[in-house]
């Protein structure tokens, strides 16, 4: 793939994880391209014309991205982003938003209903050690994908890390969205997360994840309570096929198009130091400076000077450029 069209492509991903669809956003990198110029030579330049021009054009005009036009002829050119991007980004929280208190509402309703006499088989709750047995019996049973919302708090379950690994190896496909506080809790980035990208994984991360959950293929799900949920310590459900399942996978995937990605195997760019890898991984996941520190074992002032070096090298004003300019180089 050249640069431009892996820079094509870069552009694409993020307008799409801010809503806008995908002949949109063709549309909008023609025009970065061309104008000012007639909106039919734009959407020439995009392969779009006609009534799918006119709405796609529309959809980049109501996101605040371009200059209103009423006929092909008009000359058309963007406008300054900030304002349309900061109306995406809520959009796309808000929906995220919804789906959670959807979710979470539907399940309330579901407790309430059916979990305390449930007979049907939809639902089975696991307590204490049973979780372990179970856990790594849903591991050995994936055959084509696991979907998994992942946070502290951790508790110990012996070889989670090693069936993880022999799952990726089988060739299942493996998405986590990981929560911010999994990248600080103490050795989880170094110890857990990270062997599992480098074996293939797919990684995203976000604030907070709402729920401590594991999807198998689309057949069960696994989802851990919490004791103010269930007034009782360590409780797992296993979700069957049904309309909650169906809402959690909703859910997951709402979640993992709004979540920031990170990379494995394919990123290795030369002479980017593990120690600088995690560094960056951590800044993106937000995390502070104290547990960035915690985390390479080095101090502040180590920390400040391979930040400052790895601004350098991609002429990065600030952190948020860093991370900015870390995530197009393909560095997270």
């Amino acid at each position: 793939m050249t640069k431009a069209r892996s820079g094509e492509a870069r552009l694409g991903e993020a307008l799409r994880l801010l809503g806008v669809t995908e002949v949109a956003g063709r549309l909008y990198g023609a025009l970065l391209e061309r104008a000012p110029a007639p909106l039919g030579v734009v959407g020439a330049a995009a392969g779009v014309a006609g009534a799918e021009l006119a709405a796609a054009y529309g959809e980049l005009v109501d996101a605040g991205l371009a200059s209103a036009a009423e006929a092909d002829g008009e000359v058309v050119a963007p406008v300054p982003p900030a304002a349309g991007l900061e109306i995406l980004a809520r959009h796309r929280a808000a929906e995220l938003e919804e789906s959670r208190i959807a979710v979470g509402g539907a399940f309330e309703q579901f407790r309430r209903q059916r979990l305390a006499s449930y007979n049907d088989g939809l639902v089975e709750v696991v307590t204490g050690e049973a979780i372990g047995r179970r856990m790594r019996h849903a591991w050995a049973s994936a055959r084509e994908q696991i979907r998994q919302f992942e946070s502290p708090p951790y508790v110990p379950l012996a070889g989670a890390t090693e069936d993880a690994l022999a799952t990726l190896a089988r060739g299942v496909r493996q998405r986590v969205v990981y929560a911010r506080e999994s990248l600080e809790h103490p050795g989880h980035l170094a110890e857990v997360i990270e062997p599992c990208i480098e074996a293939g994984e797919q990684a995203r991360v976000l604030e907070s994840v709402p729920v401590k959950l594991l999807i198998i293929d689309d057949a069960y799900a696994l989802v851990s309570l919490s004791i103010r949920e269930a007034d009782v310590v360590n409780t797992m459900l296993v979700v069957q096929p049904c309309g909650l399942l169906s809402a959690l996978v909703a859910l997951f995937e709402q979640s993992w198009g709004a979540a920031l990605p990170f990379h494995g195997r394919a990123a290795r760019p030369a002479g980017l130091a593990p120690a600088d890898r995690r560094l960056l991984r951590l800044l993106a996941g937000g995390a502070s400076d104290e547990v960035i520190a915690r985390e390479l074992a080095v101090s502040r002032r180590t920390l400040f000077r391979r930040l400052q070096i790895l601004m350098a090298r991609l002429g990065a004003a600030n952190r948020f450029q860093l991370a900015l300019q870390a995530q197009r180089a393909g560095w997270l």
